[in-house]
């Protein structure tokens, strides 16, 4: 302990020195006392010598310390005073303590002390700003001025902990960058393709003398409609344009919500139908080319969601304009033969054929389905139908007919046999969807390469990529209507069987409201092309009986309805029920038929999610609606899925989806 303490009050090297003395002395006092008495004395004085030297020096460091602290805190305080950016110190409560001249006059005249920095900059709110972990940066804007605001957190010597930290916020003027940034954004190319939707169907309906005017016409509008963008508008095809221009013109023309889709409906030179384009924009791609592609994409998606609107492809979002219009029938059949026979090769040069539809499968989704299977059959292909889970309660009949049939023995694949059975070799075709979360096995997909989309529904963001086929009609009033017409080309050495033809035939009665709605001349032509197969509409019409309780249900639904804006209705169906589904979707039928009700949307809750039908006369887009929802379908009948365990709380979000339906409705007339 002693030598510890020893060696704590002289360095190492003195210590040893002394200790080296010390030793000598006491062998010399051994021999000889008087001759050790010097030695004594010389390290009494070397031990004094030291320790008043070593004061000295520690009295010098300490002075040292305690200026350089305080040239510090003079400096620390020089630099607050005159630092060269926007500082402005506060409390964690967002109070304003003190701030520089800079900070000042970021807000001249206004009294900042004691007041909170929140008020003046909502951005900079300390409880949005203090998080743990967290660097303390943000990007505010004040006025026409643009800052990066970095921040640290100081503890003080206060006692109180409310007082114990303080909050630093340095501004850093980035307006010059800022309005570069912006500047580049603006003067970007943004790429558009327009597309006169049913070109050849126009032509027809105007005398050939009429036909250059025409053209001449929708170049002429097109052409004004852009010329205050100053950018290129080229005709590239009989029927489409390209146009480029810098992306800043393309917010006006949203706010203007594509003004020339309305303008080309005003042209009457003599033609029976009137004008619609698609248009399709790209931007935010890496080069002109990627927002040519982005632009091909969204026309692509346009035309799939029945034309005459515009969609706009930014990045890896969508935004969609317009689309409120009927879908207007194409007559000519050109397309339909070009798909049955690029059909008939495909099936020709794969190993088997599945046929899949949407998750609870109905009779559109089945027939389409079975008319699939009888191609495939005819060219002597192994075929089957992929159907798993629950399908609709209409279909249970038909399956019942089918499984009786010694025929279809082995038609109808599980899950895991589908699974287990599928090879790349395999053609899997979807029918009456084209959205991969909504087919009845999603994993399928992701089995093969060659798939092949048959819908009618208008196309939705989330569309199935890279299909080797796709035949995607929104005018056709089912699906089972365009597999009809791919039959007919097929072969004509094709026959269907009798259950076949009243499955297909069942699926155009199901999405037409018996040929009420969607119906059009090829929609008789595919139900005369199915009579002639055999059809015996009585053996159909039992498919759509109804037992007493369904329809008692469907009308305690039809009668707790509640009317919202005058014309649109909506109801509910009860808590575990049987074929919810179902009964919702003929309620909402029902409610069409109820006088002044232009609209009807009936939910109905299975499991944790609930389940919404639209319908419509055509006067409200139900599809637009229960798009805000994550749904889609057509304008005059949708469907959608909501992750919601509370019937209340659906219908809650979508009135305010009918609400901001009928807003954009109001603003664009």
């Amino acid at each position: 302990m002693e030598n510890r303490k020893f060696s704590g009050i002289f360095t190492p090297r003195a210590s040893f020195y002394i200790w080296i003395i010390a030793i000598l002395a006491a062998v010399i006092a051994i021999l000889d006392l008087r001759l050790a008495l010097p030695g004594f004395l010389l390290i009494i004085f070397l031990v004094f010598h030291y320790l008043r030297s070593n004061y000295r020096r520690q009295r010098e460091i300490a002075s040292y310390i305690e200026n350089l602290t305080f040239n510090i805190d003079t400096a620390t305080k020089d630099t607050l005073l005159n630092f060269p950016m926007p500082l402005v110190v506060t409390g964690l409560d967002g109070t304003i303590i003190w701030y520089n001249s800079l900070f000042r006059n970021i807000f001249d005249g206004e009294v900042l002390l004691e007041k909170t920095i929140g008020s003046f900059v909502g951005d900079l709110h300390p409880a949005g700003l203090i998080k743990p972990g967290a660097r303390i940066s943000r990007q505010i804007a004040i006025g026409c001025s643009h800052y990066h605001v970095l921040g640290n957190i100081v503890k003080t010597d206060r006692k109180t902990e409310e007082e114990s930290f303080i909050l630093l916020l340095y501004f850093i003027d980035n307006t010059e960058l800022a309005v570069l940034k912006q500047k580049y954004e603006e003067e970007r190319i943004a790429v558009g393709i327009i597309v006169i939707d049913n070109y050849d169907e126009l032509m027809q309906s105007m005398e050939d003398a009429g036909r250059p005017q025409m053209l001449a016409e929708i170049d002429r509008r097109i052409v004004k409609w852009l010329e205050f963008a100053g950018g290129i508008v080229r005709k590239f095809e009989r029927d489409r344009y390209i146009i480029v221009f810098e992306a800043k013109h393309l917010k006006e023309l949203e706010e203007k919500k594509f003004e020339i889709l309305d303008s080309v409906k005003e042209i009457n030179l003599g033609n029976k139908i009137p004008v619609t384009l698609s248009l399709g924009f790209g931007i935010k791609g890496k080069t002109p080319a990627e927002n040519f592609k982005f632009a091909g994409a969204a026309i692509d998606l346009a035309l799939g969601r029945g034309g005459d609107q515009a969609v706009v492809k930014n990045g890896d979002s969508f935004s969609f304009f317009g689309g409120r219009t009927r879908e207007l029938e194409k007559r000519t059949r050109v397309k339909a033969r070009v798909v049955s026979y690029a059909l008939r090769e495909l099936i020709d040069q794969c190993d088997a054929v599945m046929a899949m539809g949407h998750e609870n499968a109905d009779l559109d989704s089945l027939g389409a389905c079975l008319g699939v299977y009888r191609m495939a059959r005819s060219m002597e292909k192994q075929a089957n139908i992929v159907l798993d889970g629950r399908p609709n309660i209409m279909v249970e009949s038909l399956i019942s007919r089918i499984k009786k049939d010694m025929e279809y023995d082995g038609l109808f694949l599980s899950r895991k046999e589908a699974l287990d059975r599928i090879t790349d070799k395999t053609l899997l075709v979807v029918a009456d969807t084209h959205r991969k979360d909504f087919a009845e096995v999603p994993e399928l997909l992701d089995h093969t390469s060659q798939v092949v989309v048959i819908d009618h529904h208008r196309k939705g963001t989330d569309f199935i990529q890279n299909t080797v086929l796709t035949y995607q009609e929104t005018y056709a009033s089912s699906t089972c209507e365009l597999v009809t017409e791919i039959l007919q080309y097929a072969d004509d050495r094709l026959k269907l069987k009798p259950l076949e033809a009243e499955a297909l035939y069942a699926g155009i009665i199901v999405d037409t409201k018996n040929f009420a709605f969607k119906t059009g001349v090829r929609t008789f032509e595919a139900a005369s092309y199915l009579k002639r197969q055999g059809v015996d509409t009585l053996s159909v019409r039992q498919l759509f009986q109804n037992d007493l309780s369904t329809y008692a249900l469907v009308s305690d639904v039809v009668k707790e309805a509640e009317i919202i804006k005058g014309d649109i209705a909506i109801s509910a169906c009860p808590p575990n029920i049987r074929n919810g589904q179902l009964i919702a979707a003929k309620a909402a039928d029902e409610l069409l038929n109820l006088s002044g009700v232009k609209a009807a949307f009936v939910m109905c809750r299975v499991d944790n999610t609930v389940l919404i039908s639209g319908r419509s006369l055509g006067d409200v887009n139900v599809q637009v609606v229960l798009e805000k929802l994550g749904g889609g379908g057509h304008l005059t009948v949708a469907g959608a899925q909501i992750e919601e365990n509370s019937i209340e709380s659906a219908k809650e979000k979508l009135k305010c989806a009918i609400i901001e339906y009928m807003n954009e409705n109001e603003r664009e007339q």
